[in-house]
């Protein structure tokens, strides 16, 4: 998906073969949804020579997921921008929950996996703890604002810090996003993380309170003036740290 895949398995039978399948899971996931590639499947459905009714399964499945997830949002999440479709922003955490499910059904309890830092979790790591995850300071890369001890679950952050203004406001398509700079969701799977995340940055300010009253899950927000704000629930997921 043009960007880097992480992958732990905390456990002795796995081998060679098995990152391989998830790794080549991945590359057919980019080959097919990118709009970067000249003749994938979604490129050629933009420039016409495909009908969406005679696509793959796969495709059809993702142009659904987005329609219910612009229903879910009250369409601040929509893969229509001027004229071209890009599903990027559901077929990320679809893919992450796909290749976790992947290692799920061969028997694995701990993992987890990482696509451009969104990241689906299960069981435990390494140290028989729960898995870390750090959120950065978007005004500097290097540094970690929070760390989150967590499992069973998916963790993704939308922004514009890395990839610059890439998310739009549907309802105000001439409008940068600047208020804030990213908005970290976490959510019982990767897939309903990483939409609502997309959708919740698109609303800019609003965002923050979109996931308050999401149930099932919680967020952390850093604006254009330093300040994080955070869903109720979030600090009982920050390691060191105890809930309000």
């Amino acid at each position: 998906m043009g960007m880097p895949v992480t992958l732990e398995v905390i456990d002795a039978a796995a081998d060679e073969a098995l990152f391989d399948d998830v790794y080549g899971y991945f590359a057919y996931v980019d080959e097919k949804f990118s709009t970067y590639k000249e003749q994938s499947e979604i490129s050629r459905i933009n420039r016409g020579e495909l009908k969406l009714e005679e696509a793959s399964e796969d495709m059809r499945l993702i142009f659904e997921l987005a329609e219910q997830t612009r229903a879910e949002t009250n369409g601040y999440f929509d893969i229509r921008h001027k004229g071209i479709c890009d599903p990027s922003g559901i077929v990320k955490g679809w893919a992450i929950l796909n290749a976790a499910e992947m290692l799920r059904q061969k028997g694995f309890e701990n993992y987890y996996v990482d696509a451009g830092g969104d990241v689906q979790i299960h069981g435990k790591n390494e140290q028989g703890e729960k898995w870390r995850v750090g959120i950065r300071n978007p005004f500097n890369m290097n540094e970690i604002v929070k760390v989150l001890s967590l499992t069973d679950c998916g963790v993704a952050t939308s922004g514009t810090y890395m990839r610059g203004q890439h998310i739009y406001n549907p309802k105000n398509e001439g409008q940068l996003i600047t208020d804030i700079l990213s908005l970290t969701v976490i959510g019982p799977n990767i897939y309903d993380a990483d939409r609502f995340a997309t959708a919740a940055f698109a609303m800019g300010w609003a965002g923050i309170d979109f996931i308050e009253y999401l149930p099932g899950f919680e967020g952390y927000m850093i604006d254009q003036g330093k300040q994080a704000t955070f869903t109720t629930g979030f600090t009982r997921y920050v390691l060191n740290e105890s809930p309000n």
